[in-house]
């Protein structure tokens, strides 16, 4: 945990006081923190993204690096391309190339113990960037969407699609029954397992009732999981099922994410479902090609989290440690690493659809009107 704030007070009173302040982090009776005494432009921050594959990642390490940047600091940031080796090294050239913070989005939560355990020791402190470190206690602060949440706005989305609820969330008294397949995101991605909770804690009771069904019977996390995240396999799956569902018609699909809602509707398209009959499909992030896709009646809905804002808030986390300040939090309960709750700032999402696509993301300045078809 940063100690700037230590600079200059020798009682051993104000130490434990500052250490209770903190959460009570281990880091206590350390030497003065990277970057103590240093302008901004005398700093480096290290900032590690999972992957250059999904535009959403490229989006957040942009975001980081100009707001780091516009206050002053140099940044190091290094894209992976969803290769945990290839993180690590990164990860570890930062720490030995003598950054005073690291920012990570990881992609694997628990592969970095050790290469944390470097950081710990040089008292670099670590703010995990969207995606939770787990099993480390290296990890000083953590900020990212509710994303149990973003799995309720899916799963709210999907049933306003089918007519199950009205525009207010309101049953509409319709007990269809509608066919449906469920997939969740990665499962060494933290924030799947939320937003797969999230999503069932409002489709469970219609699964019970009958007024949704799965025709695959797959409806286990385990079952619909997409390791890595990735759209080829998310298309090969839905192929699959379009084969076990026994040739049902399927009426809605829950997706996590918009590089999966992608292949899935490619799987849709090539297995006899046309664009004007594709299932209620929903999303997460945004993207471009998925918001087009929204437009042209394709995809349903998406989840638009404002990287802008998470991008803000880890720069904010990272400049109060610089200054000696303690970084704002507003959940200290929910983020458990299997070795700690670390304190965390959790931001809000938004359901988009072809109903408010323009004022969400246009109006707001996130995309401009060239970049989406109107």
């Amino acid at each position: 945990m940063n100690r700037k704030y230590l600079a200059g007070i020798a009682a051993a009173s104000i130490l434990t006081l500052s250490l209770s302040a903190c959460g009570g982090s281990s880091r206590g009776g350390e030497a003065a923190d990277p970057g103590e005494g240093q302008a901004p432009e005398d700093i480096t921050i290290g900032v590690a993204m999972p992957t250059q594959q999904s535009e959403r990642w490229i989006a957040d390490g942009a975001n980081v690096e100009s707001q780091l940047e516009d206050l002053g600091y140099k940044v190091d940031l290094q894209y992976a391309n969803d290769d945990i080796p290839t993180q690590l090294s990164q990860i570890e050239n930062m720490i030995n190339g003598g950054v005073s913070a690291l920012v990570i989005a990881s992609i694997d939560g628990t592969a970095l113990t050790s290469v944390l355990d470097q950081a710990e020791s040089q008292n670099i402190p670590v703010i995990s960037y969207d995606r939770l470190i787990n099993d480390s206690d290296t990890v000083d602060y953590y900020t990212t969407f509710d994303n149990e949440e973003v799995g309720v706005q899916q799963a709210t989305s999907l049933l306003t699609g089918l007519g199950v609820l009205d525009a207010d969330g309101a049953e509409t008294g319709d007990e269809g029954p509608f066919d449906v397949e469920l997939f969740a995101g990665s499962p060494d991605d933290n924030n799947a397992t939320f937003f797969w909770n999230g999503a069932m804690s409002v489709l469970q009771p219609y699964l019970d009732s009958g007024v949704l069904r799965v025709p695959s019977g797959q409806t286990s996390f385990e079952q619909a999981a997409i390791l890595r995240w990735l759209p080829d396999t998310a298309q090969d799956r839905m192929e699959d099922l379009l084969t076990v569902g026994g040739g049902e018609r399927l009426e809605g699909v829950l997706s996590p994410y918009d590089g999966l809602s992608i292949g899935i509707i490619s799987a849709l398209t090539s297995g006899g479902y046309s664009a004007s009959d594709l299932p209620v499909v929903t999303g997460q992030d945004a993207e471009v090609g998925s918001v087009n896709s929204i437009i042209a009646g394709e995809q349903y809905s998406t989840i638009f989290k404002d990287v802008r804002e998470l991008g803000g808030q880890a720069v904010s986390m990272v400049d109060a440690l610089m200054k000696g300040e303690e970084p704002e939090v507003n959940d200290t309960e929910t983020y458990d690493n299997g070795v700690k709750v670390v304190p965390s700032y959790l931001l809000e999402s938004q359901i988009v659809t072809v109903d408010n696509y323009k004022e969400v993301l246009i109006d707001s300045g996130f995309y401009t009107e060239d970049q989406l078809d109107q």
